[in-house]
């Protein structure tokens, strides 16, 4: 296939915006797999921020981490993003190049808890207000479930009406797949 699957475009757009160095964050560990993918993009010389509310997470993710010797640029929050402009330092704010998301459930956990739209546009918000211009969020949208459907159409709603002299918004998906596929919203600061 030609086309980029989801996930492997949801890491090319991240890939633009981020250089060694830069600061990321990882709105949603779950397995860790994106936090390595931003520890690794960064460098030891970067920043990574991670947030997620389940402890699960938090601990896979360092566990994943340390396996790879990236642990040391990374800070991992066992917290909500909501908590993104408490939790990361003042001195980094107007600096953070990317942040990604992982909406719906710990891949292997407890499918009760899901990630909700009011906390998720909060850590939009937040972001948006201390990313650097033409810094990027991707958002990979898993609404294969009720709590899942309820939060693509409240982002989906949000994110069209965001101002598009503040930043861009694309969305990206596959519309002939069975299964309500996951798909991309990423929104870019001007």
């Amino acid at each position: 296939m030609k086309l980029d699957g989801i996930l492997p475009f949801a890491r090319k757009l991240i890939e633009k915006a981020v250089a060694p160095g830069d600061i990321v964050v990882d709105a949603t560990l779950g397995n860790g797999h994106d936090t390595l993918f931003l520890a690794k993009l960064v460098g030891h010389s970067g920043k990574v921020f991670g947030f997620d509310i389940q402890n699960e997470a938090v601990v896979k993710t360092t566990k994943r981490l340390e396996e790879h010797l990236l642990s040391d640029h990374v800070n991992l929050f066992h917290s909500g993003h909501e908590h993104i402009l408490t939790k990361i330092p003042p001195e980094n704010h107007g600096k953070i190049k990317a942040a990604i998301f992982n909406l719906g459930y710990l891949p292997g956990g407890d499918k009760t808890i899901v990630t909700i739209p009011t906390t998720t546009i909060s850590a939009i918000e937040q972001l948006l207000e201390i990313m650097a211009p033409e810094g990027i969020i991707v958002l990979v949208i898993y609404h294969g479930h009720d709590e899942g459907k309820v939060e693509r159409d409240t982002l989906l709603q949000y994110v069209k009406q965001l101002d598009q002299n503040k930043s861009h918004v694309l969305q990206y998906q596959f519309i002939n797949q069975q299964n309500d596929p996951p798909f991309i919203i990423a929104i870019e600061k001007r």
